[in-house]
């Protein structure tokens, strides 16, 4: 099917007339048949009790001398933006000072407001640039606010919704990219120029300092207020994996950092750090390379390797203290985390904190402008997470502990590997009761943007899966990031097949192992992970009993045309390439969709409100498969964005339908 003869095109007006309501139609079909299940109203109610549940651990962030959190509950379905103190925060209920309700915010201004984050003007954290989604889309409003006054600065830096990206430079400037009018943002839907913009100035009239290319992805601009090492930086963002980073100088002028366009890089105080994702000056990818930044400006190009990969490991990520580097890393997909110090003589490396088997440790926050304090969360697939915080250098203490949200009592997690099609070892973790036959299994997978799966304590997942008798499997599968930059690249573009090859391989070790059978093999994945989803049901549906996607990318031919689409042509080619669009075509889950295959039950979830990926995917494929004759169920928020629910009581809702989808599919007759 060529897309020019693609009789489902009216479903991509997301808000047209025709379409939600046949959206409407769909969704009544969907919650009729899934909510007369006897155990959905109690599921529903159950995870909605842990969404809601009073002792979660609040993650907060440090500004100054208070720590910020955005909280949803019960009483704040919407949530509320709050601060409090280390001493507040040591204790089992602490004391908040709640800056603004947002529940209290929509209904005064009758908007569907949802949280999208603030940024303080440092040093004093007192104005704060608020961004507000109606609906969770990407886009947002955005509006100054006074953290003393509690209210909306009412001369203040005030944006209508965009896609926009703004930063303090002080008190009465700010970059800003957003949408002025033609020609102003990218292909992609991001902005394309880059201007200071001074308070009390209509935004037209902001000074440009930058515009990139219609073709490009974005541009963005950032103030360092680090004092001894203010800076300011632009960045051109070429593709998703592509970017050029400039210094902003006198005048303006700009200077390139001559790094590889397709390594990350980063600034902190004297220090420049390179990972190059292909070899760089000899090193392999995935290195981690500390320069001095002004040596480096000057044309040093003699780099302190900080860290270096190996088949089994790989870097995820760093962050700074004041006086110290902290790396977190992955052994076959297993965390550690070492502390980095520089000094006189190099730099010392030592275990920052002890890693339990089959868990991953991640920071949450660190203070890199006045102190070596961290935050560090431990947890895993059967461990609730522990919050440790700490003086690196100085004692740490567990700040906050999870309880345990399901019975994990005869449950184990095993780690075993596949051998995919071209004989690469897979690897995937098994969380279930140990079986002396095969029972219902969950299997899910991600494999793109180089992003990795790693063990966390899901209690949604595990009361309404593990704790009813299923197991859960992770695969790590390539195009992901589980092995570094060489494993995400070896399944880029041409070659996505392999991550497919991959899932498969995975699915038949399951089989083969007698952990399952296909009909009793569920499986689940969102975003690009819901072309997973899709390319397993066209290429491998012999393999599953029943398919979950949510908000999925499943019209390779078009989805460059679609909202963000064209953000994505990096990671999957350019459809409009004669190089690429075979390959493409090859992978595309809609265009392949045929009669007479043995499809399993399928249920696609999306959101109206979703503007990264377009609901016309979902829309679209749920079509074709009615029309081929399928059984195929489709939900719809009319909010949500890419989440898929703005809400507990929507994310439970969905939440018991896939669950509740699964187990009427994959248990025994």
């Amino acid at each position: 099917m060529g897309t020019d003869a693609d009789p489902h095109r009216w479903l991509e007006e997301t808000e047209g007339a025709a379409a939600l309501a046949w959206v409407r139609e769909r969704n009544a079909e969907t919650v009729a048949e899934l909510t007369e299940d006897p155990g959905f109203a109690a599921m529903a109610t159950e995870l909605r009790e842990i969404l809601d549940a009073p002792d979660r651990i609040p993650y907060t962030t440090r500004r100054g001398p208070y720590l910020y959190d955005f909280r949803q509950s019960a009483d704040h379905v919407r949530g509320v933006w709050r601060r409090t103190t280390l001493e507040q925060y040591r204790k089992d209920e602490p004391e908040w000072d709640t800056l603004l309700d947002l529940d209290a915010l929509a209904a005064a201004e009758g908007e569907d407001w949802t949280w999208g984050g603030a940024r303080t003007l440092a040093p004093e954290h007192r104005h704060a640039l608020l961004s507000l989604s109606r609906g969770g889309g990407d886009a947002v409003v955005v509006r100054e606010f006074d953290l003393l006054t509690r209210r909306f600065v009412d001369d203040g830096f005030r944006l209508p919704e965009a896609k926009t990206d703004i930063a303090w430079i002080d008190h009465d400037h700010v970059f800003l990219g957003t949408d002025l009018g033609p020609g102003t943002m990218t292909a992609s839907g991001y902005p394309r120029t880059v201007r200071r913009w001074r308070r009390g100035t209509p935004p037209a009239e902001a000074e440009l300092l930058y515009e990139a290319a219609g073709t490009d992805l974005s541009v963005s601009a950032w103030h360092d207020p680090t004092p001894g090492f203010e800076r300011d930086f632009v960045a051109r963002h070429i593709d998703f994996w592509h970017q050029e980073t400039y210094l902003l100088g006198e005048g303006d002028t700009l200077r390139k950092i001559e790094v590889p366009d397709d390594a990350e890089r980063s600034v902190h105080r004297r220090w420049l750090l390179v990972t190059p994702t292909t070899p760089w000056l000899g090193h392999p990818a995935g290195t981690l390379l500390a320069f001095d930044v002004d040596a480096f400006m000057a044309g040093a190009r003699e780099p302190t390797v900080l860290y270096a990969p190996d088949a089994d490991t790989a870097l995820i990520g760093h962050a700074w203290t004041r006086h110290h580097l902290v790396l977190e890393t992955l052994h076959h997909v297993e965390g550690r985390v070492h502390v980095l110090t520089p000094g006189a003589d190099g730099w010392a490396r030592r275990p920052m904190a002890d890693v339990p088997p089959m868990a991953s440790a991640t920071l949450t926050d660190t203070d890199p402008d006045t102190g070596d304090e961290y935050f560090l969360a431990i947890t895993g697939y059967l461990r609730p997470t522990t919050l440790h915080r700490g003086e690196i250098g100085g004692a740490s203490e567990t700040i906050k502990r999870s309880p345990e949200r399901f019975d994990a009592s005869g449950l184990s997690v095993r780690r075993h590997f596949a051998t995919s099609a071209d004989g690469t070892r897979v690897p995937y973790t098994v969380v279930g009761p140990e079986r002396t036959g095969p029972g219902p299994v969950l299997l899910t997978g991600y494999g793109g943007f180089q992003v990795a799966l790693t063990p966390h304590y899901d209690a949604v997942r595990g009361r309404a899966w593990l704790a009813r008798g299923g197991s859960y499997v992770v695969a790590g599968i390539r195009g992901g990031g589980e092995y570094g930059p060489d494993w995400h690249r070896a399944a880029l573009k041409a070659d996505r097949h392999r991550a497919f090859e991959d899932f498969a391989a995975v699915a038949r070790d399951l089989h083969a192992r007698g952990i399952t059978t296909p009909e009793r093999l569920g499986i689940t994945g969102g975003s690009n992970g819901g072309l997973l989803m899709g390319a397993m049901l066209v290429g491998y549906p012999e393999l599953f009993g029943a398919i979950v996607a949510h908000v999925p990318l499943l019209d390779m031919l078009r989805f460059h045309r679609l909202l963000a689409g064209a953000s994505w042509t990096a990671e999957y080619g350019d459809p409009d390439d004669p190089a690429d669009r075979p390959h493409l075509a090859g992978i595309s889950p809609y265009h392949r969709l045929r009669a007479d295959r043995p499809y399993p039950p399928v249920l696609l979830t999306t959101s109206t409100r979703d503007d990264r990926v377009h609901p016309a995917h979902a829309r679209k494929t749920a079509a074709r498969l009615r029309a081929l004759g399928y059984r195929v169920l489709l939900h719809e928020t009319l909010s949500g964005g890419h989440a898929g629910a703005t809400d507990h009581e929507q994310t439970a809702f969905n939440d018991a339908l896939e669950h509740i989808f699964l187990w009427r599919t994959l248990r025994p007759a």
